[in-house]
């Protein structure tokens, strides 16, 4: 007999036993079946002696499945078992791993080649369950936005969380919205562009009108020489713009004018013993600084060069990690045979000189880009193994990679 809950998904008088598996991966290499178990059992008791006799002291992910069959927490591990088991530690765990364990009911792990690989699938298996546990990867819980220069006819900085194409820049996407909308005023009040609705009727001085208004400013900002104020029409169009473009090109990391000329009054301040104008300045300093080194970050990350990045695993088998725009775009176990090789050309060709990827950055792909950076800034030895592509593309199988013995 079947039932419905509140929220219109079918449920059963009885609890069923049928959960698909985790799917395929973009990262293991083609052909490639991984060793994976899956345990049921409704008391913690027997799920923990379960993962004692069963899990393995290897790198891996796992997932949490409830009465219901639905995948509620994926985690990765470096070792399965030592993972596993701390979740069964009632004295020492987080509140959290109490609450994931006391909803499961079928517990599921999979093995990978090494830790990167498990950290690839966690992210990957996150974006497609969209564990309610998890929050790593999800875009709504992140509050992921952009920030953008545009609305016409007087552009200005703000905040979306949905850009539509129309700004005139967009730039992201971005954690902390606290922190941004800081930004944003900042970036306003230096560049002297508005912030008022949209509803506000811009006016400019070279726009002719047949019977001119008496208008007055909506706000103080004008007085306070911090907006040129194109509600009353005391600056033309093209000068706005002259202030528009120069926003652009601070975002765009053409123009450190504003930083460096903080920095020049923030010390001068200091030094003459204004210490709460010093403060003053380095409040305005702080945030519009944080932003440039994010946006260059972010630059930087994507629009890196393309690598092969070999890997060992403790079985000894090296995987090699195909990294193109910021990203790790597919994987393949390195080529030891003519054979081999030539699969491996054709799939290097698809990623380094084809459409797998693009330049764009989504909320969709941040968190690929920032857990390739995250792994190359932890394990820094680890960037001396990197091939370009060029590099890769060169490669003598036959001198480069002798056979093993």
């Amino acid at each position: 007999m079947a039932l419905a809950s509140q929220d219109g998904t079918p449920v059963t008088l009885f609890e069923i036993d049928f959960f698909p598996g985790f799917g395929p991966s973009l990262f293991r290499p083609a052909g490639e079946v991984p060793l994976s178990r899956r345990i049921r059992a409704k008391g913690e008791a027997k799920l923990k002696a379960a993962v004692r006799e069963h899990a393995p002291r290897r790198p891996g992910v796992y997932g949490m499945i409830d009465a219901r069959q639905r995948v509620i927490y994926v985690g990765k591990a470096k070792n399965l078992r030592a993972r596993l088991s701390s979740y069964f530690r009632e004295n020492s765990r987080e509140h959290k791993a109490g609450k994931i364990i006391g909803h499961t009911r079928v517990l599921v792990w999979e093995e990978t080649a090494d830790e990167l690989a498990a950290l690839l699938r966690e992210l990957e298996l996150i974006r497609h369950f969209k564990p309610r546990f998890n929050v790593q990867g999800m875009p709504g819980p992140r509050r992921y936005v952009y920030l953008c220069l545009g609305r016409k006819p007087a552009p200005y900085a703000y905040l979306t969380r949905d850009p539509t194409g129309k700004e005139a820049a967009a730039y992201g996407p971005l954690v902390g919205r606290g922190r941004l909308t800081d930004v944003v005023r900042r970036l306003n009040d230096w560049f002297q562009l508005r912030d008022c609705s949209q509803r506000i009727l811009m006016v400019f001085a070279d726009q002719p009108e047949l019977f001119p208004a008496d208008r007055a400013p909506r706000c103080l900002r004008h007085d306070l020489g911090s907006c040129l104020a194109p509600c009353v029409g005391v600056c033309t169009r093209a000068a706005y713009q002259v202030k528009v473009r120069a926003a652009k090109a601070f975002l765009d990391g053409h123009d450190r004018t504003v930083l460096n000329e903080l920095t020049k009054r923030m010390k001068m301040a200091s030094n003459e013993l204004r210490f709460e104008q010093a403060v003053a300045i380095r409040d305005r300093l702080v945030p519009l600084t944080w932003i440039e080194e994010r946006l260059t970050f972010l630059r930087t990350a994507r629009e890196q060069g393309s690598y092969v990045y070999p890997l060992a695993c403790e079985d000894g088998r090296v995987t090699w990690y195909l990294i193109h725009a910021g990203e790790v775009q597919a994987a393949l176990r390195e080529p030891r045979t003519p054979e081999a090789w030539a699969a491996a050309v054709v799939l290097m060709r698809s990623v380094f000189t084809g459409t797998a990827a693009t330049t764009e950055l989504t909320y969709k792909t941040v968190d690929s880009v920032l857990l390739v950076h995250a792994w190359f800034r932890k394990n820094t030895d680890e960037r001396a193994k990197l091939l370009t592509a060029a590099q890769a593309f060169a490669a003598d199988p036959l001198s480069v990679l002798p056979a093993r013995v």
